[in-house]
């Protein structure tokens, strides 16, 4: 409980910014379901990736599915993994959005990059915002994110 407390505490201060925008796209996706995670408001919205601000995480309600576990598997790990970024954005505060959501947004959404990963056969998760996010989630939560995925 009171650790529940000191992350809403900390992401309502030292992580405003991103926490204000996350507050924006909630009220964008109101009506979507939400639930709580270890103090971080869950959104499963419609799009098909995924993005964690502040206080706030959306993840898709259609994860990939990779043939090597459920569904609903993919989305508990998804929901690890974006929790990591959210202890990102504790430990960085303001300058997550530069050091993390940047990059993360810029790795995910250009072409460029995707064909890249394709042609290399690089995970999505190779870049350092994203295993980073993987650990922090893993390591805080003891569950499985999407470390060895995709």
């Amino acid at each position: 409980m009171i650790r529940t407390a000191l992350f809403i505490f900390a992401q309502c201060t030292w992580g405003i910014l991103q926490t204000l925008a996350g507050f924006v796209v909630f009220l964008i996706n109101i009506r979507r379901k939400h639930f709580l995670y270890h103090g971080a408001i869950i959104t499963e919205w419609g799009l098909r990736s995924s993005l964690s601000m502040g206080l706030f995480c959306f993840v898709t309600s259609h994860p990939c599915a990779c043939g090597c576990c459920s569904e609903e598997e993919i989305g508990r790990r998804l929901v690890v993994h974006e929790y990591g970024h959210s202890i990102q954005s504790l430990i960085l505060g303001p300058f997550y959005l530069f050091a993390m959501a940047f990059p993360s947004m810029i790795w995910a959404g250009l072409p460029l990059f995707e064909k890249l990963r394709f042609r290399k056969n690089i995970k999505y998760h190779w870049l350092y915002t994203e295993r980073w996010a993987n650990r922090l989630g893993e390591k805080v939560t003891k569950e499985d994110s999407m470390r060895d995925m995709y």
